[in-house]
């Protein structure tokens, strides 16, 4: 069992990792991303950021009224914020909390460096910078990583998370 942090999740350990302590692995397969949640600084300004330039959906941005069985676990689950789809992917953007409304981004932190979204061609990565250029969104260059068997093109959210775009080459 992983020991319990003050929240009460679970937290893996490097103790954990001994091969002495396990007869054999866990194989997991894992699929793509299901979803990932955002904390954004200005809610509005992020829901149209994704859903204008990337195409996100509002899957759902109210909680059921007070008589849903689900009224309780939606609210939760929405923390204040909504909840993004575009295909298979959810993505749900909360609001900073009031007293770190001042944070913003750093890829040089511990947790998230960026954050990398599929799509078909280099069609689309030449439509997105167009697009970008239009609406002032902060980008580099599509780069070729000829290794990887990709082409990038990394920009920024209002946040300045740093994000990109990839697609095959």
């Amino acid at each position: 069992m992983l020991p319990r942090s003050a929240g009460g999740l679970h937290h893996w350990s490097p103790a954990h990792s001994d091969p002495r302590r396990h007869s054999e692995t866990v194989p997991l397969t894992l699929g793509p991303v299901h979803h990932l949640r955002l904390t954004v600084t200005d809610l509005e300004r992020s829901r149209a950021f994704y859903t204008e330039l990337l195409g996100f959906q509002t899957a759902m941005d109210t909680p059921p009224p007070v008589e849903d069985p689900h009224h309780g676990l939606i609210v939760d689950a929405l923390q204040g914020g909504v909840v993004l789809a575009n295909g298979d992917l959810l993505l749900g953007l909360r609001p900073v909390d009031a007293d770190r409304a001042a944070d913003r981004f750093d890829p040089f932190r511990c947790g998230l460096d960026h954050l990398s979204f599929s799509v078909p061609g280099r069609v689309e990565l030449e439509a997105a910078v167009r697009a970008f250029q239009e609406r002032g969104v902060e980008h580099s260059a599509i780069t070729d990583l000829p290794p990887f068997g990709i082409a990038v093109l990394p920009f920024k959210d209002p946040d300045g998370l740093a994000l990109e775009l990839t697609a095959p080459l």
